[in-house]
């Protein structure tokens, strides 16, 4: 018999939500089920937890509105279709009250609950942790390190978003609810964060101990991010060259994996289904989130409907030629999209803006060319099949100038069912963290201690991959590297956050993005605390960020 919430402690059940899972107080412990005393045993009860953990964390390549809180509304990428969301109106659509913050928030503080449990239960008393090639020891280390790592990611993304936020580092359970929570200060949770991302660079392998998991270098790559971010940009290049220094982390600089023998670059073929984990040759990975189609306990993925173009609209002479194909992405809605800056920002010969790497045209097919999809429909007498349909990106996107179903789009996201070319998921691996960005932050670290030679060298070796022209030492300031990390890293970097912590974010939004970005306010640098989490702060007043 479970006791159940009554309505009067409905705002506390809420601070549960938040703070952590409640915990059903049972008459009954039944053996079938399974509670943290049962589970936190031993070793591979301990795995099950990182297992859970893990699929917490995948939810940040999962769902579109998770995704938008961290790629749109920023300067590379503004929407392409009409929506309620913040990043397309600002304005009243950012308030306290928005679901898509509630949930975010929700879900992050759900996360370190989580991720203490595993660290706090870590220290009971007869748990088993033999298994595997490692002693006791290690087997314990390496666990507490990776949900420590994870528990830093998800306060680097609160802190981030929404500022000074509560600070818990122990596990909460439906017996112990807390109705005054405190907004601890920025810079302490960084300093716990940075405590975190140490602790765990020791124990968490070179190569992550299950596919899709954190890799040492991943680890050391957030390190890295987060001294840039409190300024202390030596201690940023000391853990970057870590990285870059392990030989087993390399850049891809030749073309591997699946469809090495068919026409490419070797910049994207780290993003084809099939490359993207360092099992399947990708050198250059250290954190790739898993999609599994057709299995028990995996799940899709939204990127590539929400940011691959509605191509399947473009009509010539009243007729829609192009077919949805797991070649084009399936059926995409541009949720999300690239602004005409990002794109123009690319050299032409640069492989990155490549139509492997940006869709730039499509080539009209038959039948045996789009096997097993629908031939392209010719749309006059004056097209064959092999002719070409070029986007077109001559204006901006703007209110009035918007829902361009021929607009380029990245293919970094392309993925589906192949079996349904209308599914909303994509069940294609996500490369999140690679050492592409562990260069950019070197760089980063070399211009604000004044070594603009070295940071060039550093970015060269990123442009050079993909035939860019090398840059000089003169042309090195934070714009530049800015630019560089949007050429590079589109749709992996959290844009949002590299350009408020490196304080860019309103200059850069307003300057570029002219479909959203023209609406917003220096109020908006922060989101706000959802309304639910004051309202359930029975006890104790949780301020607003400002201009709430």
């Amino acid at each position: 018999m479970k006791i159940l919430l009554s309505k009067l402690v409905f705002t506390s059940f809420l601070v549960i939500l938040l703070f952590g899972c409640s915990k059903n107080i049972l008459v009954e412990n039944p053996p079938n089920v399974i509670s943290s005393e049962s589970l936190y045993q031993n070793l591979a009860g301990f795995e099950s937890g990182l297992n859970g953990l893990y699929s917490l964390a995948r939810f940040s390549r999962w769902q579109s509105e998770k995704l938008e809180n961290v790629l749109n509304g920023v300067d590379n990428m503004c929407s392409n279709y009409g929506r309620s969301q913040i990043f397309y109106n600002w304005g009243t659509t950012n308030s306290p009250t928005d679901k898509d913050l509630k949930e975010t928030f929700e879900w992050l503080y759900e996360t370190i609950n989580a991720a203490n449990t595993i660290i706090n239960r870590a220290d009971g008393e007869q748990i088993d942790w033999t298994g595997g090639s490692l002693d006791g020891l290690e087997n314990k280390n390496r666990v507490v390190a990776e949900a420590r790592a994870i528990r830093g990611w998800a306060y680097r993304r609160l802190t981030y978003s929404w500022g000074d936020v509560p600070l818990t580092l122990t596990e909460s359970l439906g017996s112990s609810i807390k109705t005054n929570w405190v907004r601890t200060p920025v810079a302490e949770i960084r300093k716990q964060i940075i405590l975190d991302y140490s602790f765990a660079q020791q124990y968490v392998p070179i190569e992550g101990s299950l596919q899709g998991r954190l890799t040492k270098g991943a680890v050391q790559t957030y390190l890295a991010e987060m001294y840039l971010t409190i300024n202390k940009p030596d201690s940023a290049l000391f853990w970057a060259n870590k990285v870059i220094n392990e030989p087993k982390y390399k850049l891809v600089t030749s073309r591997y994996g699946v469809k090495k023998s068919e026409p490419g670059v070797p910049f994207m073929d780290m993003f084809i289904e099939g490359n993207q984990n360092r099992e399947q040759g990708n050198t250059e990975a250290l954190w790739v989130v898993q999609f599994e189609l057709n299995t028990i306990g995996g799940s899709g993925n939204q990127m590539s409907r929400a940011v691959t173009g509605n191509y399947n609209q473009i009509t010539i002479n009243k007729i829609r030629p192009l077919q949805y194909t797991y070649d084009r992405g399936g059926r995409g809605k541009s949720y999300f999209t690239p602004t005409k800056w990002w794109i123009d920002s690319y050299e032409s010969q640069d492989e990155r803006a490549s139509n492997f790497a940006l869709r730039k045209y499509f080539i009209l097919r038959n039948a045996v060319g789009n096997a097993p999809y629908p031939a392209d429909v010719l749309p006059s007498t004056s097209y064959k099949y092999g002719d070409t349909i070029k986007c077109v990106w001559n204006n901006d996107i703007t209110r009035t100038h918007a829902q361009l179903p021929d607009w380029p789009y990245s293919r970094k996201g392309e993925g589906t069912d192949p079996n349904n070319m209308l599914a909303d998921f994509s069940w294609a691996d996500q490369v999140y963290v690679r050492l592409a960005d562990t260069y950019l932050l070197k760089a980063e670290a070399q211009f604000k201690l004044g070594d603009l030679a070295g940071a060039a060298t550093t970015i060269n070796v990123i442009r050079v991959r993909s035939k860019a022209n090398p840059v000089t030492a003169a042309k090195i300031n934070i714009d530049f590297i800015l630019d560089e990390r949007s050429r590079e890293l589109f749709l992996e970097e959290e844009r949002r956050f590299t350009l408020l912590r490196t304080h860019k974010w309103f200059e850069r939004t307003k300057l570029y993005n002219h479909n959203g970005g023209d609406l917003i306010s220096r109020r908006d640098t922060l989101f706000p605390i959802p309304q639910s989490v004051i309202d359930a702060n029975l006890t104790e007043v949780m301020p607003q960020n400002p201009g709430w």
